[in-house]
């Protein structure tokens, strides 16, 4: 897989200055490029670094581009320049567009053309899977599941009865989708918890990406709801009744409560914990390990906990904290003296 520089500007309309004919086979960090890769210059702060770097040519923007003795592709973001220019180099296996012998699927299910379906993948009745959907190894898709057009799950997925899945969805392995929500009544009579059913669904809009072993539970009083272009990391859990807006980013480990609603454009860090039944605006950015516990009206950054110190100081900062309320009491009564 060997393009020219050339052929790479042209093909993701980027200006290329320098010797276009530099053959690419692959890219790498600058640290690490050879000189047959293209590498990429994302911060002005490794400019040492590229001038180091072995690499066969470079992307980065017009600002440095005078600066830099390599072959160059220009462009405004160099970072989405990568994301698009990877996916020349990805080697990710293709479909076999054929459903495997030991699949088992529903005589009532449906599916469009050039479906894969792969070894002891179970499709049960009335699921529809429309054209160019691959169901990986192992996978279960419940009954009346809808998946969109070239969506793609990988091996061990499980879906459950109902849900929804958009077009060119990519979903992990390990991912559960329509479980059922943590609904539970205390029976006081009885001393036990009464289960809810759960007797709605999940949808999930166009071009949403769920990571490995991210859980998305079903709703008790309505659909859960992820939107189009959503991307949820490995390991997220979304509570029932949760509603996420479109190009909404989540981050590794977040918890999120049930009946939870998060706008558009959100961006959500690492391990963030978000309650239930309440309401995040769009464009929200929450930093990593925040607690969310009431809702955010308005755009912004936002954050929460303890910043990181070392143990001493944390353990003595601790123990102030314990004391604040009495602190505030004794300030606010030299305060009332002092107006006196």
């Amino acid at each position: 897989m060997t393009y020219t520089l050339g052929e790479i500007a042209d093909a993701l309309d980027l200006e290329v200055r320098g010797d276009a004919s530099v053959e690419i086979s692959g890219i790498a960090n600058l640290i690490d490029a050879k000189s047959d890769q293209l590498t990429f210059l994302f911060n002005p702060a490794y400019l040492k670094q590229l001038a180091d770097s072995a690499a066969a040519a470079v992307v980065l923007n017009d600002e440095y581009a005078d600066s830099c003795n390599l072959p160059v592709l220009v462009c405004a973001q160099p970072r989405l320049a990568w994301a698009r220019i990877a996916g020349l180099f990805d080697q990710t296996p293709q479909p076999s567009e054929k459903i495997h012998p030991t699949a088992v699927v529903s005589p009532t299910a449906t599916h469009g053309s050039d479906v894969t379906i792969g070894a002891y993948a179970v499709v049960e009745a009335r699921a529809r899977l429309d054209k160019n959907v691959v169901v990986g190894p192992g996978c279960f898709i419940g009954e009346a599941v809808t998946i969109g057009e070239y969506s793609r799950l990988s091996a061990n997925v499980s879906v459950y009865h109902g849900v929804t899945i958009g077009e060119r969805a990519i979903i992990h392995s390990g991912a559960v989708i329509g479980a059922d929500g943590f609904g539970f009544e205390p029976d006081y009579t009885t001393g036990s918890l009464v289960k809810i059913p759960q007797i709605f669904s999940v949808s999930i809009g166009d071009d949403v990406e769920i990571g490995a072993g991210t859980t998305i539970d079903r709703g008790a009083l309505n659909d859960t709801s992820i939107a189009n272009g959503v991307k949820l990391d490995n390991q997220v859990q979304i509570g029932h009744g949760t509603c996420i807006g479109a190009n909404t980013a989540i981050s590794g480990c977040t918890a999120i409560a049930g009946s939870t609603k998060i706008g558009a454009h959100c961006l959500i860090g690492g391990a963030v914990g978000i309650i239930d039944n309440i309401e995040i605006v769009d464009q929200v950015e929450i930093t990593a390990m925040s607690l969310v516990s009431r809702s955010i009206r308005q755009k912004g950054r936002y954050s929460s906990g303890t910043g990181l110190m070392p143990g001493k100081s944390w353990k003595r900062s601790i123990v102030g904290f314990a004391k604040l309320d009495e602190i505030i009491k004794r300030l606010r009564a030299l305060e009332r003296q002092l107006k006196k």
